[in-house]
Parts: C-alpha cells; structure tokens; sequence
C-alpha cells in the first residue's frame, strides 16, 4: 500500500471569541490517496469546508489549527509559516472553488492568469508557459484553445469558466486538489461534465481529490470512499458504495432517506428533525443525540469514536454495541 499523498491526523480548528473558544473542527482523521476522489459531505456549518481550508492554511483569523497534523507528500506542513505555504498552494496544492468568477480576475485573459500561475511555481519562459497554457486549456475540454486562451473570463460560459478554474488549479502538476462545492449552480449536464473531468485527471494523472459538496449524487457518482461530517466531526467514513447503500451511522441514514428512489412513488420525502447545533451548543454525549431517532442513554453522555463498521468506520455507540 502506498503512502497516502494527504494525511490529516486529530485535526482541530479553534475560533477564539469573546467568553469563551468555539471548536469548529474536533478530532477529525483522514487519508487520500494518489488517483483516489475522496467526498467530504454534510449539511452547511458541518464542517467540510473548513476542513478544506485547514488543510491549505488559509482560515480566517482569528481561526486556528489547535491541534492534530496535516502530512502532505510525507511532510508536516500544519505548522509552516504563510511564506513557506504560499510556495505550497498551486505547487502541490491545487484548489477549485464554487464560484469560478472570484477565482479569475476579469481584467486579464485566462491564458495571462494562467502563464502567470505556470511560471510563479515552475521554471518557464513566456512562451513555454503560453504553450503550457494552451495544452491545460485542451486538457480540461476548451475547445478551439488556442484561440480561446486570448478570451477574457467573461467571454465563457459558467461551465467553461469552471474548466479554467480547474485548469489553473492544474497549473503547477500538483499532486492534491481540493475541490470545494465545484459543480454547484451548474445544469445537471454540466455538473456531469465537470464529475468526469475530475475522475479522468485521477486516473490519467494520479491526482489525489477532496471532493467538498453537500450533493450526494454527486459524491455517488464521482467519489471512491465518502467521509460524512457532522457538527466539527466525521460521522462515518468508507467506500462509497458500501456507505451509501448500507449507512451505519443514523445521520447518514437520514441523508439517505431523504433521496427519493428511481421509479418510487412516495407523497413526502423522509426527513432529519431539527438541526445542526451551533458552535456554541454542540450537546454533550454524541453531538447528534436530539436529532437521532435510535439513541439510548450513553448516547447523551459520551462522545463515541469511530468504530470499526463494514469497510468503514462510523462515529455510534450502536456500531461499538454499547449503547446502553
């Protein structure tokens, strides 16, 4: 077995504020490997973002990695200075957010954006990075790239706009992309589009892939393994196929429910009562004890670990048998 290109160990995301410390990340563990889409999903204020964000240092002050380890490529890099990361985002790091129009500046071609992003990370005249630019371009599906590299962002539709995004996050060959929510307000054939690309760079290329989204299809189609999240924490994680057709966790059974089936004819969509608790009222025991339908008494007063569950592990007393 290989060495997993991201490993993120007890990870832990502090806010301080006034009165008190609001903990938005608690413990959380995960692996990707090379040619490996790993689906980090869950509700909003779950927490999938920010992990995102923790693993590329870049959290809003005054947030704060408190705890754990992010090991990229074999090497700790949680407690770099921004200097020593910012050599680090676009080399080994590649990034694609949701909307692409505040990822490309509207005042220069994508082929200026790209040169530029190509030659701040690699060693290349203008001309080898025009060349590069125009061979990304061609990689992710623009057509006509050689004429469409001189195109300001404006100039593509939001589908091509996201391509570009990919392609720059492509720039530098970097061997881990996080991609944040990167088919949302997409049609469903671009969003299609957009999940084979991501797939196809994982096998051609052996990129490692944190797909964020809050889209289960879209973790179904594109994912190898899923990790649910929940309140700051991973609810369940394992293969994507066993997760979604044999859930252990209750949460991530109630987020199955809730998908209606293929040719099923139902009057009213299950559905998760209540909601996510706040950073500042997370309940003791299993944070999603209020919500959970199978709870027992332990459920309010311990916080389970992940326990071994299938392939997988999930984060219940139930799994580990010690509910009572």
């Amino acid at each position: 077995m290989t060495e997993p290109v991201l490993s993120v160990r007890n990870l832990r995301v502090e806010f301080p504020v006034r009165g008190g410390v609001l903990t938005a990340l608690n413990d959380v563990s995960l692996e990707i490997r090379a040619g490996e889409i790993l689906g980090v999903v869950g509700e909003s204020g779950a927490g999938k973002s920010m992990t995102g964000l923790a693993v590329q240092s870049l959290l809003e002050p005054p947030g704060r990695i408190a705890g754990g380890e992010v090991i990229l490529n074999g090497r700790r890099i949680d407690h770099l200075s921004e200097t020593e990361m910012q050599k680090i985002r676009g080399r080994e790091i590649g990034a694609i957010f949701q909307d692409p129009l505040t990822s490309l500046n509207p005042l220069f071609t994508v082929g200026a954006q790209l040169s530029e992003t190509i030659r701040l990370h690699l060693d290349m005249s203008k001309r080898e990075a025009k060349s590069r630019a125009v061979e990304l371009l061609k990689q992710v599906g623009i057509p006509a790239p050689e004429e469409r590299v001189n195109h300001y962002p404006h100039q593509f539709s939001g589908g091509m706009r996201q391509r570009v995004v990919i392609a720059l996050a492509l720039a530098a060959n970097p061997k881990l992309i996080i991609a944040d929510e990167p088919t949302t307000a997409l049609d469903v054939s671009i969003q299609a589009q957009i999940i084979a690309l991501l797939r196809r760079l994982c096998d051609d290329l052996g990129t490692a892939v944190m797909l964020v989204t809050h889209d289960m299809g879209v973790i179904a189609e594109a994912a190898d393994r899923v990790a649910v999240m929940y309140a700051g924490r991973l609810a369940e994680i394992g293969p994507v196929r066993e997760v979604l057709s044999n859930p252990s966790h209750p949460y991530t059974r109630g987020l199955m429910g809730s998908i209606p089936a293929l040719g099923a004819r139902v009057k009213m969509l299950r559905q998760i009562d209540g909601s996510m608790p706040r950073l500042n009222a997370i309940p003791q025991g299993c944070a999603f004890n209020p919500r959970c339908q199978v709870s027992g008494p332990r459920c309010f007063q311990d916080r389970p670990d992940l326990f071994p569950a299938g392939q997988g592990q999930a984060a219940c007393w139930h799994v580990q048998g010690g509910v009572q």
